[in-house]
This record gives structure tokens, sequence and C-alpha cells, in this order.
């Protein structure tokens, strides 16, 4: 038999198959269906697995006419012998190593349907002797003797006629030897002509495509069963909430998951203080506030020596008490309140420090001072400043004293000779008992003058003053005001002479004194010269109060006025009213956004500067408000009165609080009117018409106190 007869009756060769998976089994339309009865036609491949037992049927149903006349003309010519010189070797199929029970085969088939619908061209088509190989393999029991003893053609595969296809070759199951299990579906529909077999229409086109993918699913999920780690609680494929558009088979899934879902994953936990460099592990805990870093220091020894380093401290430390933020506004250039920030090195223990503020700041909460009188001026004392070394007080008894803040002695008295003792001393009268101060200590001092007087001094009452690291300015009721040298021991440097009544109040910054008095004017003095530059009018009444920030210039009025200047050119830019009667006491914030107003009509004004509008009121005075502190670092407006009170305001309230944000009312520290008040971060100092000056200390006793001191 020529090489172009016999390719005839060949399958198509393709090419060589890689893959690991099963490969469906392919169909053609010119091909029998195998008969459970006749063996493969290639015995020499030994397959290990039991051969796929096929439904037997009648080979008319998948011919067409012309394929039947022509079989029904071999029939007749059986006995020809020239038809006996035929070659009658059934046509070979390629090896398919899918080969399941019955039930698969269908679902195999259903496979290979669904994607068949589109027509093939090329196809090799069906000939006579195809369908003649075809009767003779249902008639024949057993062809398989003649095909042994047949000799193999050479290169009978080698006809350019034929359509070439890879041949299947062994693979790997990957699976265990399992049934499947059964789906119901409608089979194809046989055809009379040539072609793709046709697909049920169940419901519309892409039936036999949802069909393949609920296969898909199913068989994934039985597989999945199989596995040991499998157990019902594992979500199926069908379960999850698709699309409609994932009926047709787009979002199936069909991934191996025995790795990523079954197999369990060992989870890697590792001490990050012991892992990671110091370094990082410093820069992590500086972000954590001071109470969960605490908390981390108990976790192990290594994070309790990491959490206790003093770089990671340091950085809490001023994050939450350094009050750097401010250094961009035009703060007040003296005296600078103490910031119980320490001696500004890195070499301290911070987290001490800390634990310090902390209990500094619950007294404050809780109002629990103590109780500190400084005895030794003979009348009211009127002005009071202080930094955390000195306390400086001006009295009507023409002195001025210097007061170390540790010791609470009087270590300087200026002013004129001492005089004789009155008879009956202001300071000997009985010490009092003032409600919330868990310490009273009452001290007095010899008078460390020696009874010497500077050369320079003032003849009346001591009524304002002001210092910074170099110079103190006094301003007193015979209308001047006299420039002291701090470095030089307190030296008179100059007077400043250019009020005609007298001078209330005082401020001072890098280049400019600024003075007012009763004679309703506001006075600007070079610093350094002493010169007067110019003179600011504008108040009715007398001027009570001013501050400075920058070129700004805020003052309190009798008139019931507050004004805002610009020192530059003299100008007065905005003006604030009270409700009622005159204002005694003013203060500017450090970011110059609000001042701060107190007066006659028992009440404090806050205002914006940009629009002038009234921010809010805070009341809770019974008397005249005397004086007036802001301490911008740690949100306090502190207050005091002529109804003998100091109360302690939250700076950041709104006027939507019926107090005004009222934290702390102290009643009941001195016999008398308070005439001036001051505070910092631990202490607020204020003096009274009974000639003390009290010291209301929140860090008394406390272990480590000293070393927020700059």
């Amino acid at each position: 038999m020529s090489p172009s007869e016999s390719s005839a009756f060949l399958a198509p060769r393709r090419q060589t198959s890689l893959m690991c998976k099963r490969r469906p089994i392919t169909s053609h339309d010119n091909d029998a269906y195998c008969d459970p009865d006749v063996p493969d036609a290639l015995p020499q491949i030994k397959l290990e697995y039991k051969r796929t037992k096929w439904k037997e049927r009648p080979i008319s149903q998948y011919l067409d006419c012309d394929q039947m006349e022509t079989r029904a003309y071999l029939e007749t010519t059986t006995n020809n012998p020239f038809m006996a010189h035929i070659q009658t070797t059934p046509p070979r199929r390629s090896p398919s190593l899918h080969l399941c029970s019955f039930k698969q085969g269908l679902q195999s088939l259903g496979r290979r349907m669904s994607v068949s619908l589109r027509p093939r061209c090329g196809r090799n088509k069906v000939n006579a002797s195809n369908v003649s190989h075809a009767a003779t393999m249902s008639s024949d029991p057993s062809p398989l003797h003649t095909l042994q003893g047949k000799e193999k053609p050479s290169k009978w595969f080698r006809s350019h006629s034929a359509v070439r296809r890879r041949p299947s070759l062994p693979v790997f199951n990957l699976y265990p030897e399992v049934d499947p299990p059964s789906y119901s579906f409608t089979p194809p529909l046989p055809v009379p002509t040539r072609g793709p077999p046709l697909l049920p229409f169940d419901m519309h086109t892409g039936a036999a495509a949802r069909a393949a993918a609920a296969a898909q699913n199913e068989a994934l999920h039985y597989y999945q069963k199989q596995l040991p780690g499998f157990h019902p609680e594992m979500p199926r494929l069908s379960d999850l909430k698709l699309t409609r558009d994932s009926e047709s088979g787009i979002g199936i899934d069909v991934q191996d998951r025995r790795e990523s879902v079954h197999s369990g994953v060992d989870v890697i936990r590792l001490d990050p203080a012991r892992v990671l460099p110091l370094e990082i592990i410093e820069q992590i805990f500086c972000y954590l506030d001071p109470q969960t870093l605490l908390r981390a220091e108990r976790v192990s020894r290594e994070w309790r020596y990491k959490a206790k380093s003093r770089h990671v401290w340091r950085y809490v430390f001023h994050r939450e008490y350094n009050t750097a933020g401010w250094k961009h506004y035009p703060a007040r250039h003296c005296p600078q309140s103490a910031k119980g920030v320490g001696k500004g090195v890195s070499d301290q223990d911070w987290q001490k420090m800390y634990v310090v503020r902390r209990k500094i700041d619950q007294r404050w909460a809780q109002g629990e001072a103590a109780a500190i009188y400084l005895n030794g001026h003979k009348d009211s004392v009127y002005c009071v400043q202080f930094d955390e070394h000195k306390i400086i007080t001006g009295s009507r008894d023409r002195t001025i004293r210097v007061w170390d803040t540790h010791s609470f002695q009087c270590i300087r008295k200026i002013g004129p000779p001492s005089q004789a003792s009155r008879s009956a001393s202001i300071s000997d009268t009985a010490s009092l008992s003032p409600p919330g101060a868990f310490h009273i200590l009452n001290t007095s001092s010899m008078d460390p003058s020696g009874g010497f007087a500077p050369h320079d001094y003032h003849d009346a009452s001591i009524l304002c003053l002001q210092f910074d690291e170099d110079i103190m300015v006094t301003g007193s009721s015979d209308h001047t005001a006299i420039i002291w040298s701090i470095r030089e021991n307190y030296k008179p440097l100059c007077r400043l002479r250019g009020h005609k009544a007298g001078v209330l109040d005082v401020c001072i910054d890098e280049q400019h004194i600024v003075t007012c008095s009763k004679d309703t004017t506001i006075c600007v003095w070079d610093r350094h010269s002493g010169e007067l530059i110019k003179k600011l009018t504008g108040h009715r009444g007398p001027v009570n109060a001013v501050q400075m920030r920058g070129n700004l210039l805020a003052s309190a009025s009798g008139d019931g006025m507050a004004k805002l200047w610009n020192l530059t050119d003299g100008l007065c830019v905005k003006e604030f009213s009270s409700k009622d009667r005159g204002l005694a006491c003013v203060e500017f914030s450090e970011d110059g956004r609000s001042i701060l107003a107190g007066g006659n009509d028992q009440v404090i004004y806050e205002y914006d500067t940009s629009t002038g509008d009234l921010v809010r009121e805070l009341i809770g005075h019974k008397g005249l408000v005397r004086s007036l502190h802001l301490d911008s670092s740690n949100n306090r407006v502190v207050s005091g009165s002529y109804d003998m009170s100091v109360k302690v305001w939250d700076s950041r309230r709104g006027r939507d609080t019926g107090d005004g944000g009222l934290k702390i009312n102290f009643q009941g520290w001195t016999t008398s009117w308070m005439l001036a008040a001051k505070s910092d971060y631990r202490k607020i100092v204020c003096t009274s018409q009974d000639g003390r000056v009290v010291i209301m200390d929140f860090g008394h006793g406390l272990d480590g106190v000293e070393m927020l001191e700059a």
C-alpha cells in the first residue's frame, strides 16, 4: 500500500504536548466511536490504567448520505479480488491518557463541545476507505492479530495532504484515582453533515460554556475534599458572590490551592528590640506618648534598657513642655518666665524631669500648693517680677527688694536709708491658714543694705518695675522712671523725665522703654541713650498698663478703652471698649492675636487684635481686676483682684463656657487686696496691700524639682 493511500486512514498529526495536566479527548467528525471490544490500535504503548468504556452507537448515526452510499458499495464489493489488496487497517487515533470511567468520559466530551462551536477548516475528510474501516471495526471482534502480523510501513506518515496533529504523551497523574461526581447534562445532538456536533439549546447561547464552568468548579471542590487538610468550613467556589458574567466561566479560579490554602504556614515573631538597631528603636519610641513609653519599660529588660534612653526622653519631654514653637513670634523681651525645661544640656535625666513636671501639673489641676510668705516690706507692695533665681518687688515704702527664690531671704534692698521700725509692723500680723495649702512658711530677714543707700533712688512709692538680664526699670509716683544696671550690682544708670504725673506701668524690649502715666500719655524712650523718642496721646484718662509685642503696643486706660498702637508711626491702630467703667490692667498674647484687659467692672475681656471683636468674657471676680498675667506656655491666665482672690483660667477656652474656663480659685490667702500677680510653670507670686509677698509653690518638696531650673 502506498503512503498516500494509507495516510487517508490516519488521524491528523500535531506537535508534542508538554502539559502536565490531563488533556481532554478531542473529537473529529470522521472518527468512529470506540468499540468496547476492540483493543487499542497501538499495542506497543503499555498503559497503566483501565481503558475507558465508550458507549457504542451505530455508525450510521454519524455518517451523511454520501458516506452511507459509499459504505453500501464497499459491502457489495468485499469479495472483489482487487479490493482484497486494499489495506484494511483501522484508522489510527492518537493515544489519549485521559481514560477514566464512563461518567468522566462524558464530562470530557462536554468540555470539548464547549469549545467546538466554530467550524474548523483544513480537517481531513471522510472517504470510502475510512467508512469501510469503521464497518470492519464494528464487525471484526479481534483485528489485533492481523495488525500484529503486519510489518509497519516506512514513512507512511509523511503525507503532505494530511493535517498533522501532535501525539499524546504519557503524563503523571497528579490526582488520586477516585471516581469523580456525576453530572447531568444533555449530550450533543448527532448531525447528518460534516462539521462540529450541534449543542443542545437549553436556555440561550452559552449553555455549554456554563456547564463546563460548573463542571470545573465541582471537580475542583471534589479534589479538594480528597486532601488531608480539608474540612467542610472551607469556602467553595460556588459559594462566592460573583457577578452574573462569571457564569460564562470568566470568573473561574482553577489554580492549585493545595499549598496556599491547606498548607500550614508558621508565623515568625521576632522581638523588634532585639532585631532592629538601637537607632531605629529609639526613633520609634520617640513617637510614643509618655504614658505608653513608661508602660513599654515593663515588657522586658531589653525594652526597659532602650525605652529609658535619654535621647528618647529628651525628645518626648521637649515635645510635651518645650515652648520653642513661640520663637517665631515677636516674643516679649523681658522678663522671661521660667520654662521648666532644665539647663539646656543634653546630658540630663529627662525621664525624671518629666515625672517631676507631671506631678507639678497634677498639683495645678488639684489646686494644691505650698503657701510661702515673704515679710520685709513696711507698706503695700504694688508690683512684682521674678525668674527662677530672684524675686523683685516694689512697695509704697519707697524701697525695692530682691529676694532669693531658694532661701526666701531678702538679699538686696534698694531705696532710701533704713528708718526706725514702726510701732506695729504689718508683717507682724498673725499667720494665715489658706485653704488648699499643704505647707505654710513665714519668713523674715534682716535689712541687707546695712543702712546704706545708692546715690540715686525714688522719693515716692514704687508703682511698677520690669527687668531683664541687663537692666531693671522702675516707675514711681515721683513722675520719673530710673534705669538700673543689674550686671553692676543694681547701679542706677539714668533717670527718665517726661511725665507730669506718676508712672503707673513700664515695659521694655531690646530697643525701647515704654512708660505710661496718670497724665494720659505714653512715652517711648531709647533703651541705650535714655532719650525720648515719641509721646503717644489719645486716651482721655490715666493710662494704667502697657504691653509691647514687636512694633505693636497695647494700652489700658481708666477711660474704659484699650488701644493698639503702631510704634513705627505712633498711630492708634484699633480700639477696644469695655462694657462699663475703666480698665486697670492689660496683657498681650505671645502671638499678638489677642489682648486681655480687666478693670472696674470685675470682668476680664479678651479681644481679637485682627478684627477688634470681643472674643469672650471671664466672669468670676467680685471686685476690681487689678492685675493680669498670660502664661502662653502653659495655657494659663492668672488674675488678681480687690476681692482678695487669685484666680487661674484656661486660656484656650472659648466664649461658650459659662465661667470662662476657671480652673483654680485661691481665696483667703491674704488679708487685703491683691495688687499684682505673676506666674510660671511652678509657682504664682503675688503681692498684697498688707505688705506680704505670697508664693504659691506647686513644686515644693518634690524630689528632683531643682533639675527643671535653667
